[in-house]
């Protein structure tokens, strides 16, 4: 049981990296890489956003008891 709260909570960590990511690109905030075609598209911040909380939600049942 151990092992898949672990493989949990670092997927949960990932999806909420990732998710912030998108969601500052969609924002238009991080602009790296450069041509990215995410880059000001509120559709990828709307993504972000739900990974992000996925994430958030992984990482809370990793934790639980």
């Amino acid at each position: 049981m151990g092992a898949a709260k672990g493989i949990l909570a670092v997927a949960g960590v990932v999806l909420v990296l990732v998710g912030a990511l998108w969601a500052l690109q969609g924002l238009d905030i991080v602009r790296w890489p450069a041509s990215s075609f995410m880059l000001g598209d509120t559709t990828w911040t709307r993504n972000g956003v739900v990974a992000a909380v996925v994430g958030a939600v992984l990482i809370w049942f990793a934790r639980r008891r």
